[in-house]
């Protein structure tokens, strides 16, 4: 079988049985491409099915000689472990030519987190004389108090709002839902917004569901929020480098540090292993300490 069949295959299987999301995909496809980019352009091109150890070590040699990093590198060999393991499944080869290959060791990368009290400071900060300040404020408020994604967020659905419950229905990763609880402060931003000011704009038919709509009526983007964020950072005079993806990783560690269970967080995060939120979720040296000095069966009073 050639490249762009099997390639093709892949993409679906992942597609219709791993359920990845359209970013995803597009990602393990450019990665298979440009491992057919290499294999077919050797004098002696060379199909999928054909592909031995050495030849994927070759790869690797190549791609580490053009200088990608690391982690580019351990991006790609998991694109192709994916692909292998997926010929494996549908019995067009016997044996995984990655099966002994390891990826690169990549060091771990813990996001920046903020205090409760820069948090505070960030959404503060909202002019609410501004006729977007309520959108923005309730945007923030939103962020902090459910650790959505940004695609979450703009994707967030009135009908999914079950603020009588306390809850929000979230479409995450691969289109999986997950009830994802709310307080009482954001709850309060979102209604003061939809009913004062999303209420006088002229929204466009495909929009009438979305939360957060920009001036004309339509969904916003990542680039907006992330402005939104960066720029109430600005304001509150805070000098981290904050994202939104920040207000998400203080979600997660505010929670963890409080003492919340961490399979919870994870539901809440909608990761699917634990130890993704494990790596997610940074716990500063002292809070450990303290929790083992307080739980530990020896550490306890008699």
């Amino acid at each position: 079988m050639d490249w762009n069949s099997l390639i093709t295959g892949f993409v679906d299987y992942l597609m219709l049985e791993r359920g990845m999301s359209k970013n995803t995909l597009l990602a393990y496809e450019k990665d298979m491409r440009q491992l057919q980019a290499f294999f077919t352009k050797r004098k002696q091109p060379i199909n999928p099915i054909q592909i031995q150890r050495t030849d994927i070590l070759e790869f690797i040699t190549a791609i580490n000689q053009i200088g990608l990093s690391e982690r580019t590198q351990a991006r790609m060999l998991s694109s192709f472990k994916a692909f292998y393991k997926y010929l494996l499944v549908e019995k067009l080869i016997t044996t995984n030519p990655l099966e002994l290959i390891e990826s690169p060791k990549l060091p771990q990368k813990i996001p920046e987190v903020l205090s409760i009290e820069e948090v505070q400071s960030i959404i503060e900060s909202v002019d609410l004389s501004d006729p977007l300040g309520h959108r923005n404020r309730a945007i923030l408020e939103t962020l902090y108090a459910s650790g959505l994604r940004v695609s979450e967020l703009i994707e967030l659905k009135i009908s999914n709002l079950i603020f009588d419950l306390g809850f929000i229905r979230v479409i995450g990763k691969g289109d999986k839902e997950r009830l994802v609880p709310i307080g009482e402060e954001a709850i309060t931003q979102i209604k003061y917004y939809i009913k004062h000011y999303r209420s006088q704009l002229t929204i466009k038919d495909a929009f009438r569901d979305h939360v957060f709509l920009n001036r004309r009526g339509a969904r916003l983007t990542r680039v907006m929020i992330f402005n939104i964020v960066k720029n109430q950072t600005n304001q509150a005079g805070i000098r981290k480098n904050v994202s939104p993806h920040t207000f998400r990783h203080s979600f997660a560690t505010h929670l963890i540090e409080g003492g919340a269970d961490l399979r919870a967080v994870q539901q809440m995060l909608g990761h699917e292993s634990i130890l993704t939120t494990e790596i997610y979720t940074h716990i500063d040296q002292s809070y450990l300490k303290e929790t083992m000095l307080s739980f530990h069966p020896l550490n306890k009073k008699k």
